[in-house]
C-alpha cells in the first residue's frame, strides 16, 4: 500500500484530499468550544460601520441636504452652494456617491454638457435615518466643556 500520510489508508476511488475534506466537515466546533462565526453584535457593528463609511467625506453630508426632498441640481449650482468645495473635490465625492447609488447623474447631450445630480430613491430613504441621527443628537444637549467632565483637570 503507498504511503498517504500518517495513518490514513488510500481506499480505492478516494484520493486523500478527500478523505481530509471529509473528515473536516464533521468537525462542528473549536476544540476551546468557540464558534467561529462572528457573533451578531460584531456582525450588527460591521455592518452599522459599512453604512457609515458611505457617507465618509467631509462635503457628502451636505452634497445629501442641498438634494433631498428631490431636488436636482447642477454641478454649477452645487458647486456655488456649497462655498469652500474645490471642483476636484465635488467631483470626487459625487462620483463616489453615484457609485455607491446614493445620487444619480443625468447627462445631457447639449453643448456645452449640461449635467444634473439628484438623490436616487435609496438615496432619498437617508433622509429620514438622518433627522433620527439630529434627534437624537439634540437629546445630549449642549456638550460639557472638558474642565466639568470628572476625571479631566
Amino acid at each position: 500500500m503507498p504511503f498517504a500520510g500518517p495513518s490514513v489508508p488510500i481506499t480505492t476511488g478516494w484520493s486523500y484530499a478527500h478523505q481530509v475534506a471529509r473528515t473536516h466537515e464533521k468537525v462542528r466546533s473549536l476544540p476551546d468550544g468557540k464558534d467561529p462565526r462572528p457573533a451578531p453584535e460584531a456582525e450588527a457593528a460591521d455592518r452599522v460601520e459599512q453604512a457609515l463609511k458611505l457617507l465618509e467625506g467631509r462635503w457628502k453630508l451636505v452634497l445629501l441636504f442641498r438634494l433631498f426632498g428631490g431636488k436636482v441640481q447642477r454641478f454649477s449650482e452645487l458647486e456655488r452652494a456649497i462655498p469652500g468645495i474645490s471642483q476636484k473635490m465635488l467631483v470626487q465625492q459625487l462620483r463616489q456617491m453615484e457609485s455607491d447609488g446614493i445620487v444619480r447623474r443625468v447627462v445631457y447631450p447639449e453643448v456645452p454638457p449640461k449635467v444634473e445630480y439628484g438623490l436616487t430613491d435609496w438615496g432619498q430613504s437617508l433622509c429620514p435615518a438622518l433627522d433620527a441621527l439630529l434627534k437624537w443628537a439634540a437629546q445630549r444637549g449642549p456638550k460639557p466643556s472638558s474642565s466639568d467632565e470628572p476625571g479631566r483637570e
